[in-house]
């Protein structure tokens, strides 16, 4: 499912939320600038052997320390859908919690989400060479904290059954399917006689997802009267 919209008003400009928009855009542009986008990403992903240990990477390529890699490769992605796909949830779902949050605690909240995906998906994935990037495992945390918000808005979602069509979607409801979906992805990854360790990286999501819960108790966002829901 592809969310498109949300019906859940704002009070505040989210210039973080737009910030971090045009970061990742940023990176990107400077990573295609490169004879292939892998040279980047080899180069300052992050690495989750980097936790654990010496990576042995091929000849020419040096694994950055993994407190680096885990925010550089925060803001790095690894195709076109990657990196849209990311920005679109991050621009439908980012601006509602930063309106809540405030601005500081907003990009504080984030980031943090971001690290405990990333060291969630070296937990669980130790002896990984392969470059893990993506905001993924941030913009995890801020659906989850979404979750907890805004549990009444509706999401207006593109959904591929046979044909594409489009239907309004409880948010409650649409959040809680992709973290099954993640979920039982995951532990399927781990239960696979081959594991794998490359492509999604499921735990990265789990664990930003669980983390946005914590730091919301956390931060303890002030109490508002319930939004006026409705499309603009």
């Amino acid at each position: 499912m592809l969310p498109l919209r949300d019906n859940a008003p704002t009070r505040t400009t989210p210039v973080v939320t737009v910030g971090l928009i045009a970061a990742c855009f940023l990176v990107w542009l400077w990573e295609l600038k490169s004879p292939g986008v892998d040279v980047h990403v080899f180069r300052v992903g992050f690495y989750p052997c980097a936790v654990h240990g010496p990576c042995h990477l091929p000849a020419g390529f040096h694994a950055l320390p993994w407190y680096e890699g885990v925010f550089s490769g925060m803001f790095m992605h690894a195709s076109w859908q990657h990196i849209l796909g990311n920005m679109l949830f991050l621009w439908i779902f980012g601006d509602n919690v930063e309106d809540r949050l405030g601005h500081f605690r907003y990009l504080v909240f984030y980031l943090l989400c971001g690290l405990a995906a990333s060291l969630s998906h070296a937990f669980f994935n130790p002896s990984s060479r392969l470059p893990s990037l993506g905001a993924s495992g941030a913009i995890s945390g801020v659906l989850a904290a979404y979750l907890f918000l805004y549990p009444r808005a509706r999401i207006l979602t593109l959904i591929p059954i046979f044909l594409f069509f489009t239907a309004e979607v409880p948010a409650f409801l649409f959040i809680v399917f992709w973290f099954v979906i993640q979920f039982f992805s995951g532990t399927a990854s781990l239960s696979a006689s081959t594991p794998t360790t490359g492509g999604t990286a499921y735990f990265a999501h789990i664990g930003g997802f669980v983390a946005g819960i914590v730091l919301l108790a956390l931060l303890k966002p002030p109490r508002r009267a319930p939004p006026a829901y409705g499309w603009s």
